[in-house]
């Protein structure tokens, strides 16, 4: 049963199992798709206000840009999946013989790779959303910029999540070359997008948080009922 298709709940049970699958590389790529949706949502509350008739074009357009990488960001939770199974069957290949190394050591660089793009296409499409979701942090409704901001840290722990599943492969990569473009590349985007997040978070946060002296607005702190 693939991430697109069944429940929250069956999900995390089989998240939470002694399973090799799913694990972290598809739940991180199950974080960007709750980033790409509640940006959505802020979309769906933007349009058709005349406060924001302006931008409604673009507003529209970034909608159905998010909704494309929602269905990219559930693919790519399968895809983990999918290719976790060939490298873990590489695992146990024989090599008794110097055939049986060479066979072996190919096949696992192949797995590998593969396996280390997945969380690599993840990094990718989340640093395309954080460019959408900083136009809604500028452009998108008032009321809505709470989500905007959640939205932002789910797309940072998609990012950083995605991150240590290229690395859990590469390190085990014996073809340096491609080890090192590997990681350049995924260090490359998690430094884009870590950026991104964090500016796109603290301007919300700057948006919404109270304003106040804690000086000349003193608390009995003591009385602060917090149940």
């Amino acid at each position: 049963m693939t991430s697109g298709e069944t429940t929250i709940r069956t999900y995390l049970e089989r998240l939470g199992a002694r399973e090799s699958v799913p694990g972290g590389g598809g739940a991180s790529a199950l974080a960007g798709a709750y980033g790409v949706s509640l940006g959505m949502m802020v979309c769906a509350f933007t349009i058709g206000k005349k406060t924001y008739a302006e931008v409604e074009p673009r507003i529209r357009d970034i909608e159905a840009r998010l909704a494309k990488l929602r269905e990219a960001f559930l693919a790519l939770s399968d895809e983990d999946e999918k290719v976790f199974l060939p490298l873990s069957q590489a695992y146990g290949l024989p090599d008794s013989t110097p055939e049986e190394k060479d066979f072996k050591e190919t096949t696992l660089e192949t797995c590998l790779s593969t396996a280390s793009m997945t969380p690599i296409k993840v990094m990718e499409r989340v640093c395309e959303a954080l460019d959408y979701l900083g136009e809604l942090e500028a452009h998108g409704s008032n009321l809505m910029q709470s989500d905007v901001g959640v939205a932002a840290a789910y797309l940072g722990t998609a990012l950083e999540g995605a991150v240590m599943n290229v690395y859990i492969n590469t390190k085990m990569m014996k073809n340096q070359n491609r080890m090192i473009e590997l990681n350049e590349y995924a260090r490359k985007l998690l430094m884009d997008g870590r950026a991104k997040s964090r500016l796109i978070y603290e301007a919300v946060e700057d948006k919404v948080k109270p304003q106040y002296d804690p000086e000349l607005d003193r608390i009995d702190r003591n009385k602060v009922d917090f149940s």
